[in-house]
């Protein structure tokens, strides 16, 4: 059924009955953690079921298994950016005295707000990111940025309007 046509007003499950088996099969191949490749081809059909494409009947599905393969490859692209954001989280803990380590609670607490950052700056374009970081974490001012980045002032407030902008739209939308 892999060249088959889907028709959107077929529910859900017959796309999980028909591809559930083949999308973690290509989830094996890039995953060495068979819980972790459970973990994503559910996530798979959860983005599938929230997605505003299955709720519009008049659309189809025509390659059913590379539609499924485009939304597990940008989880994986995310399962990986989160385990490096999570990764570096340890490895700076790690370089503290454990006496200082918070607790288990403030630590996943932590490296959610790490992620839900990365997510954040991952959306804004290189110049906006860099921008938003030097105002924002190293304090300068925005003719102190403009002048390290040779850019116009003009510019360094439209990029930090944008980067706002963004962080706007991401905290309305949870």
């Amino acid at each position: 059924m892999s060249g088959a046509h889907f028709d959107q007003q077929a529910d859900v499950s017959s796309l999980y009955v028909h591809h559930h088996s083949w999308l973690k099969s290509w989830l094996r191949r890039r995953l060495d953690c068979p819980a972790q490749v459970e973990d994503l081809a559910h996530d798979t059909f959860i983005r599938i079921l929230k997605s505003h494409h299955v709720a519009s009947p008049t659309k189809e599905i025509r390659e059913p298994r590379r539609f499924l393969s485009t939304i597990a490859g940008g989880l994986l692209v995310d399962f990986f950016r989160h385990r490096a954001v999570e990764r570096a989280y340890l490895d700076a803990l790690a370089n503290l005295p454990e006496a200082e380590w918070p607790s288990a609670e403030s630590q996943a607490a932590m490296l959610e707000t790490l992620i839900r950052i990365d997510t954040l700056l991952d959306g804004l374009k290189p110049r906006v990111r860099h921008t938003f970081l030097l105002s924002q974490l190293d304090g300068l001012t925005y003719s102190e940025i403009a002048a390290r980045l040779n850019i116009s002032l003009r510019t360094v407030k439209n990029d930090m309007a944008v980067a706002f902008d963004h962080c706007f739209d991401l905290v309305a939308a949870q």
